[in-house]
Protein backbone atom coordinates (compact mmCIF):
# COMPACT_ATOMS: atom_id res chain seq x y z
CA UNK A 1 0.00 0.00 0.00
CA UNK A 2 1.13 3.56 -0.77
CA UNK A 3 4.07 2.19 -2.78
CA UNK A 4 3.68 4.54 -5.73
CA UNK A 5 2.54 7.51 -3.64
CA UNK A 6 5.40 7.13 -1.19
CA UNK A 7 8.00 6.98 -3.95
CA UNK A 8 6.61 9.89 -5.96
CA UNK A 9 5.95 11.99 -2.88
CA UNK A 10 9.47 11.66 -1.56
CA UNK A 11 10.89 12.48 -4.99
CA UNK A 12 8.68 15.58 -5.23
CA UNK A 13 9.55 16.79 -1.73
CA UNK A 14 13.26 16.38 -2.44
CA UNK A 15 12.88 18.30 -5.69
CA UNK A 16 11.03 21.16 -4.00
CA UNK A 17 13.68 21.29 -1.30
CA UNK A 18 16.52 21.30 -3.85
CA UNK A 19 14.84 23.98 -5.99
CA UNK A 20 14.28 26.28 -3.04
CA UNK A 21 17.73 25.83 -1.51
CA UNK A 22 19.49 26.20 -4.87
CA UNK A 23 17.76 29.55 -5.24
CA UNK A 24 18.55 30.91 -1.80
CA UNK A 25 22.09 29.50 -1.46
CA UNK A 26 25.07 31.64 -2.28
CA UNK A 27 28.61 30.38 -2.69
CA UNK A 28 30.95 31.17 0.20
CA UNK A 29 33.43 32.87 -2.13
CA UNK A 30 30.75 35.36 -3.13
CA UNK A 31 30.68 36.67 0.42
CA UNK A 32 34.18 37.66 1.47
CA UNK A 33 34.27 38.61 5.13
CA UNK A 34 37.42 39.87 6.79
CA UNK A 35 38.81 37.34 9.25
CA UNK A 36 41.83 39.34 10.44
CA UNK A 37 42.47 39.51 14.14
CA UNK A 38 41.96 43.11 15.18
CA UNK A 39 44.03 44.53 17.95
CA UNK A 40 42.24 45.16 21.18
CA UNK A 41 41.76 48.66 22.51
CA UNK A 42 44.35 48.21 25.23
CA UNK A 43 47.08 47.69 22.63
CA UNK A 44 46.50 50.94 20.73
CA UNK A 45 48.16 54.33 21.02
CA UNK A 46 50.94 53.16 23.39
CA UNK A 47 54.35 54.86 22.92
CA UNK A 48 57.58 53.23 24.16
CA UNK A 49 59.94 55.35 26.36
CA UNK A 50 63.35 54.65 27.85
CA UNK A 51 64.15 54.84 31.57
CA UNK A 52 67.60 54.47 33.15
CA UNK A 53 68.27 52.82 36.49
CA UNK A 54 71.44 52.55 38.46
CA UNK A 55 73.19 49.18 38.81
CA UNK A 56 76.47 49.44 40.71
CA UNK A 57 78.59 52.08 39.05
CA UNK A 58 76.94 51.93 35.65
CA UNK A 59 73.57 52.73 34.39
CA UNK A 60 71.57 50.18 32.35
CA UNK A 61 68.77 51.18 30.06
CA UNK A 62 65.34 49.69 30.79
CA UNK A 63 62.52 49.94 28.28
CA UNK A 64 59.06 50.48 29.71
CA UNK A 65 55.73 51.32 28.17
CA UNK A 66 53.82 54.37 29.28
CA UNK A 67 50.28 54.60 27.87
CA UNK A 68 49.38 57.99 26.65
CA UNK A 69 45.88 59.33 27.10
CA UNK A 70 43.49 58.74 24.15
CA UNK A 71 41.65 61.61 22.65
CA UNK A 72 38.18 61.77 24.20
CA UNK A 73 36.44 62.04 20.83
CA UNK A 74 37.98 58.83 19.44
CA UNK A 75 35.53 55.87 19.27
CA UNK A 76 36.74 52.51 20.60
CA UNK A 77 37.43 49.84 18.02
CA UNK A 78 35.16 46.78 17.93
CA UNK A 79 36.77 43.45 18.62
CA UNK A 80 35.77 40.63 16.23
CA UNK A 81 36.91 37.06 16.85
CA UNK A 82 37.51 34.48 14.12
CA UNK A 83 34.70 32.22 15.45
CA UNK A 84 32.17 35.04 15.30
CA UNK A 85 33.24 35.87 11.78
CA UNK A 86 32.83 32.27 10.61
CA UNK A 87 29.42 32.03 12.28
CA UNK A 88 28.34 35.14 10.43
CA UNK A 89 29.59 33.70 7.15
CA UNK A 90 27.61 30.48 7.62
CA UNK A 91 24.45 32.45 8.31
CA UNK A 92 24.89 34.48 5.14
CA UNK A 93 25.36 31.33 3.08
CA UNK A 94 22.60 29.21 4.63
CA UNK A 95 19.81 31.67 5.38
CA UNK A 96 17.98 33.74 2.83
CA UNK A 97 14.41 34.83 2.35
CA UNK A 98 12.57 32.47 0.00
CA UNK A 99 10.98 34.06 -3.05
CA UNK A 100 7.23 33.42 -3.50
CA UNK A 101 7.50 32.94 -7.25
CA UNK A 102 10.19 30.29 -7.01
CA UNK A 103 8.23 28.48 -4.29
CA UNK A 104 5.00 28.56 -6.33
CA UNK A 105 6.68 26.84 -9.27
CA UNK A 106 8.20 24.16 -7.06
CA UNK A 107 4.98 23.50 -5.14
CA UNK A 108 2.99 23.16 -8.35
CA UNK A 109 5.01 20.03 -9.14
CA UNK A 110 4.29 18.67 -5.65
CA UNK A 111 0.57 19.37 -6.08
CA UNK A 112 0.57 17.50 -9.40
CA UNK A 113 2.11 14.44 -7.72
CA UNK A 114 -0.61 14.48 -5.06
CA UNK A 115 -3.38 14.85 -7.65
CA UNK A 116 -1.95 12.05 -9.79
CA UNK A 117 -2.06 9.79 -6.74
CA UNK A 118 -5.74 10.49 -6.03
CA UNK A 119 -5.35 13.04 -3.26
CA UNK A 120 -8.36 15.35 -3.61
CA UNK A 121 -7.68 18.81 -5.03
CA UNK A 122 -8.94 20.54 -1.86
CA UNK A 123 -6.45 18.64 0.27
CA UNK A 124 -3.59 19.07 -2.20
CA UNK A 125 -4.17 22.82 -2.32
CA UNK A 126 -4.40 23.04 1.47
CA UNK A 127 -1.09 21.21 1.96
CA UNK A 128 0.77 23.37 -0.57
CA UNK A 129 -0.77 26.56 0.82
CA UNK A 130 0.45 25.76 4.32
CA UNK A 131 3.94 24.89 3.08
CA UNK A 132 4.05 28.23 1.27
CA UNK A 133 2.90 30.08 4.38
CA UNK A 134 5.65 28.48 6.45
CA UNK A 135 8.43 29.18 3.94
CA UNK A 136 7.80 32.24 1.79
CA UNK A 137 9.59 35.42 2.82
CA UNK A 138 11.05 33.60 5.83
CA UNK A 139 14.74 33.30 6.64
CA UNK A 140 14.95 29.54 6.82
CA UNK A 141 18.07 27.42 6.97
CA UNK A 142 18.57 25.34 3.85
CA UNK A 143 18.75 22.29 6.09
CA UNK A 144 15.25 22.98 7.45
CA UNK A 145 13.36 23.25 4.15
CA UNK A 146 12.83 19.52 3.58
CA UNK A 147 11.83 18.94 7.20
CA UNK A 148 9.26 21.73 7.04
CA UNK A 149 7.69 20.28 3.88
CA UNK A 150 7.54 16.75 5.32
CA UNK A 151 6.18 17.92 8.69
CA UNK A 152 3.48 19.99 7.02
CA UNK A 153 2.40 17.06 4.85
CA UNK A 154 2.26 14.66 7.82
CA UNK A 155 0.31 17.17 9.90
CA UNK A 156 -2.33 17.62 7.20
CA UNK A 157 -2.65 13.88 6.58
CA UNK A 158 -3.08 13.11 10.27
CA UNK A 159 -5.65 15.87 10.70
CA UNK A 160 -7.64 14.60 7.71
CA UNK A 161 -7.69 11.03 9.02
CA UNK A 162 -8.44 11.86 12.63
CA UNK A 163 -12.12 12.12 13.49
CA UNK A 164 -14.40 10.68 16.13
CA UNK A 165 -13.83 6.91 16.05
CA UNK A 166 -16.60 4.36 15.52
CA UNK A 167 -16.44 1.69 18.24
CA UNK A 168 -18.59 -1.13 16.84
CA UNK A 169 -17.96 -3.41 19.82
CA UNK A 170 -19.06 -0.75 22.29
CA UNK A 171 -22.35 -0.26 20.42
CA UNK A 172 -22.99 -4.01 20.29
CA UNK A 173 -22.32 -4.36 24.02
CA UNK A 174 -24.62 -1.45 24.86
CA UNK A 175 -27.44 -2.96 22.80
CA UNK A 176 -26.90 -6.37 24.39
CA UNK A 177 -27.50 -4.81 27.79
CA UNK A 178 -30.79 -3.47 26.43
CA UNK A 179 -31.56 -6.95 25.04
CA UNK A 180 -31.84 -5.87 21.43
CA UNK A 181 -29.77 -6.70 18.34
CA UNK A 182 -27.39 -4.27 16.64
CA UNK A 183 -28.31 -3.59 13.01
CA UNK A 184 -25.32 -2.86 10.76
CA UNK A 185 -26.30 -1.90 7.21
CA UNK A 186 -23.89 -1.91 4.28
CA UNK A 187 -24.13 0.81 1.63
CA UNK A 188 -22.14 1.50 -1.48
CA UNK A 189 -21.55 1.67 -5.18
CA UNK A 190 -22.12 -1.28 -7.56
CA UNK A 191 -19.24 -3.75 -7.27
CA UNK A 192 -17.54 -1.99 -4.35
CA UNK A 193 -17.46 -5.20 -2.32
CA UNK A 194 -20.38 -4.76 0.10
CA UNK A 195 -21.37 -8.44 0.25
CA UNK A 196 -17.80 -9.72 0.57
CA UNK A 197 -16.91 -7.27 3.34
CA UNK A 198 -20.20 -7.97 5.10
CA UNK A 199 -19.17 -11.63 5.24
CA UNK A 200 -15.68 -10.66 6.47
CA UNK A 201 -17.17 -8.61 9.31
CA UNK A 202 -19.49 -11.50 10.16
CA UNK A 203 -16.45 -13.78 10.39
CA UNK A 204 -14.63 -11.26 12.61
CA UNK A 205 -17.60 -10.73 14.95
CA UNK A 206 -18.19 -14.45 15.24
CA UNK A 207 -14.53 -14.96 16.17
CA UNK A 208 -15.03 -12.34 18.91
CA UNK A 209 -17.89 -14.36 20.35
CA UNK A 210 -20.89 -12.49 18.91
CA UNK A 211 -23.80 -14.25 17.23
CA UNK A 212 -24.85 -12.89 13.82
CA UNK A 213 -27.51 -13.19 11.15
CA UNK A 214 -27.30 -12.05 7.53
CA UNK A 215 -30.11 -10.08 5.84
CA UNK A 216 -30.23 -10.41 2.03
CA UNK A 217 -31.34 -6.84 1.39
CA UNK A 218 -30.02 -6.74 -2.18
CA UNK A 219 -33.22 -7.95 -3.84
CA UNK A 220 -32.41 -6.32 -7.19
CA UNK A 221 -29.95 -9.04 -8.19
CA UNK A 222 -30.69 -12.73 -7.82
CA UNK A 223 -26.95 -13.37 -7.93
CA UNK A 224 -26.49 -11.18 -4.84
CA UNK A 225 -28.86 -13.35 -2.82
CA UNK A 226 -27.02 -16.47 -3.94
CA UNK A 227 -23.63 -14.92 -3.17
CA UNK A 228 -24.65 -14.08 0.39
CA UNK A 229 -26.15 -17.55 0.76
CA UNK A 230 -22.78 -19.13 -0.07
CA UNK A 231 -21.11 -16.99 2.62
CA UNK A 232 -23.85 -17.96 5.05
CA UNK A 233 -23.28 -21.67 4.52
CA UNK A 234 -19.48 -21.36 4.65
CA UNK A 235 -19.42 -19.32 7.85
CA UNK A 236 -22.33 -21.14 9.48
CA UNK A 237 -24.17 -17.86 9.97
CA UNK A 238 -27.96 -17.96 9.41
CA UNK A 239 -29.51 -15.79 6.70
CA UNK A 240 -32.92 -14.21 6.20
CA UNK A 241 -34.02 -13.77 2.57
CA UNK A 242 -37.11 -13.06 0.49
CA UNK A 243 -37.75 -13.68 -3.19
CA UNK A 244 -35.93 -11.74 -5.90
CA UNK A 245 -37.60 -8.34 -6.38
CA UNK A 246 -39.02 -8.19 -2.84
CA UNK A 247 -39.08 -5.06 -0.70
CA UNK A 248 -35.54 -4.69 0.70
CA UNK A 249 -36.78 -2.76 3.73
CA UNK A 250 -39.09 -5.66 4.62
CA UNK A 251 -36.25 -8.21 4.39
CA UNK A 252 -34.07 -6.24 6.80
CA UNK A 253 -37.02 -5.62 9.12
CA UNK A 254 -37.77 -9.36 9.30
CA UNK A 255 -34.11 -10.19 9.95
CA UNK A 256 -34.02 -7.74 12.86
CA UNK A 257 -37.25 -9.16 14.26
CA UNK A 258 -35.81 -12.69 13.96
CA UNK A 259 -32.61 -11.65 15.73
CA UNK A 260 -34.52 -10.13 18.61
CA UNK A 261 -36.66 -13.24 19.01
CA UNK A 262 -33.65 -15.57 18.95
CA UNK A 263 -31.35 -13.41 21.06
CA UNK A 264 -28.88 -12.86 18.19
CA UNK A 265 -26.39 -10.05 18.79
CA UNK A 266 -25.87 -8.56 15.31
CA UNK A 267 -27.81 -8.23 12.05
CA UNK A 268 -25.56 -7.64 9.03
CA UNK A 269 -27.75 -6.25 6.23
CA UNK A 270 -26.75 -6.20 2.57
CA UNK A 271 -28.27 -3.62 0.20
CA UNK A 272 -28.35 -3.23 -3.55
CA UNK A 273 -25.51 -1.37 -5.20
CA UNK A 274 -26.48 2.11 -6.23
CA UNK A 275 -24.68 4.53 -8.45
CA UNK A 276 -24.32 7.84 -6.68
CA UNK A 277 -25.72 9.48 -9.82
CA UNK A 278 -29.08 7.65 -9.60
CA UNK A 279 -31.24 9.85 -7.39
CA UNK A 280 -34.25 7.49 -7.44
CA UNK A 281 -32.27 4.58 -6.03
CA UNK A 282 -30.73 6.85 -3.40
CA UNK A 283 -34.16 7.99 -2.33
CA UNK A 284 -35.16 4.36 -1.93
CA UNK A 285 -32.06 3.75 0.18
CA UNK A 286 -33.09 6.64 2.43
CA UNK A 287 -36.47 4.94 2.84
CA UNK A 288 -34.83 1.63 3.84
CA UNK A 289 -32.74 3.47 6.42
CA UNK A 290 -35.77 5.35 7.76
CA UNK A 291 -37.87 2.19 8.14
CA UNK A 292 -35.17 0.13 9.88
CA UNK A 293 -33.20 2.82 11.76
CA UNK A 294 -29.85 0.94 11.68
CA UNK A 295 -27.42 1.41 14.54
CA UNK A 296 -24.51 1.65 12.12
CA UNK A 297 -24.34 2.44 8.42
CA UNK A 298 -21.08 1.34 6.82
CA UNK A 299 -20.10 2.71 3.43
CA UNK A 300 -17.97 0.32 1.37
CA UNK A 301 -15.80 1.94 -1.31
CA UNK A 302 -12.96 0.70 -3.47
CA UNK A 303 -9.71 2.41 -2.60
CA UNK A 304 -8.63 2.04 -6.24
CA UNK A 305 -11.63 4.08 -7.44
CA UNK A 306 -9.62 7.26 -7.10
CA UNK A 307 -11.15 10.63 -6.34
CA UNK A 308 -14.59 9.29 -7.28
CA UNK A 309 -14.86 7.74 -3.80
CA UNK A 310 -14.93 11.24 -2.32
CA UNK A 311 -18.02 12.03 -4.38
CA UNK A 312 -19.53 8.66 -3.47
CA UNK A 313 -18.95 9.43 0.19
CA UNK A 314 -20.65 12.79 -0.02
CA UNK A 315 -23.72 11.46 -1.85
CA UNK A 316 -24.22 8.34 0.28
CA UNK A 317 -23.88 10.53 3.38
CA UNK A 318 -27.34 11.82 2.52
CA UNK A 319 -28.66 8.40 3.59
CA UNK A 320 -26.40 8.42 6.65
CA UNK A 321 -22.85 7.09 6.96
CA UNK A 322 -21.20 6.25 10.29
CA UNK A 323 -18.00 4.60 9.10
CA UNK A 324 -16.13 3.41 6.04
CA UNK A 325 -14.59 0.17 4.82
CA UNK A 326 -11.97 0.66 2.12
CA UNK A 327 -11.91 -2.47 -0.02
CA UNK A 328 -9.00 -3.59 -2.22
CA UNK A 329 -6.57 -1.72 0.00
CA UNK A 330 -3.88 -4.30 -0.72
CA UNK A 331 -3.79 -3.51 -4.46
CA UNK A 332 -3.97 0.29 -4.24
CA UNK A 333 -0.48 1.66 -4.87
CA UNK A 334 -1.60 5.27 -4.89
CA UNK A 335 -3.65 5.52 -1.69
CA UNK A 336 -4.40 9.21 -2.00
CA UNK A 337 -8.17 8.69 -2.01
CA UNK A 338 -8.03 7.31 1.53
CA UNK A 339 -6.41 10.54 2.68
CA UNK A 340 -9.22 12.60 1.20
CA UNK A 341 -12.37 10.64 2.06
CA UNK A 342 -12.53 11.17 5.81
CA UNK A 343 -11.79 14.87 5.39
CA UNK A 344 -14.63 15.14 2.87
CA UNK A 345 -17.35 13.37 4.89
CA UNK A 346 -16.09 13.68 8.46
CA UNK A 347 -16.50 9.97 9.18
CA UNK A 348 -13.80 7.48 10.16
CA UNK A 349 -12.32 4.62 8.17
CA UNK A 350 -13.09 1.57 10.32
CA UNK A 351 -11.70 -1.37 8.35
CA UNK A 352 -9.49 -2.09 5.37
CA UNK A 353 -10.17 -4.94 2.97
CA UNK A 354 -6.75 -6.50 2.37
CA UNK A 355 -7.50 -9.66 0.40
CA UNK A 356 -10.07 -12.25 -0.65
CA UNK A 357 -10.12 -14.43 2.45
CA UNK A 358 -12.47 -13.91 5.39
CA UNK A 359 -9.57 -13.02 7.66
CA UNK A 360 -8.50 -10.22 5.35
CA UNK A 361 -10.26 -7.41 7.18
CA UNK A 362 -7.88 -5.15 9.06
CA UNK A 363 -8.79 -2.51 11.60
CA UNK A 364 -7.72 0.90 10.39
CA UNK A 365 -4.77 2.44 12.25
CA UNK A 366 -3.61 5.99 11.56
CA UNK A 367 -0.09 5.38 12.84
CA UNK A 368 0.38 2.53 10.35
CA UNK A 369 -0.60 4.87 7.54
CA UNK A 370 1.73 7.62 8.72
CA UNK A 371 4.68 5.22 8.93
CA UNK A 372 4.12 3.91 5.40
CA UNK A 373 3.29 7.08 3.52
CA UNK A 374 6.48 9.10 3.93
Amino acid sequence: MFGRLKKKLNEAIQKVSDTVTDTVEEKPEDKVIETETIMSDTQSDAEPTTEYIKSGTSEEPKETTIATEKPKDKKPKTKKTISATLKSAVKVVSEKKIDAGVLDDALWELELVLLENNVASEMSEAICAEIKERLVDKSVSRFEVKNIIEDTFKKNVRESLECEPLDIYKIIEKNKEEKRPTLIMFLGFNGAGKTTNLAKLGHLLKSEGYSCVFAAGDTFRAAAIHQLEVHSETLKIPMIKHDYGSDAAAVIFDATKHAKAKGIDVVLADTAGRTHMNKNLLEELKKIVKVNTPDINILVVESIAGNDIVEQGRVFSEAGVDGVILSKWDVDQKGGAALSLTKAIGKPIVFLGTGQEYKDLKEFNIDDVMENII
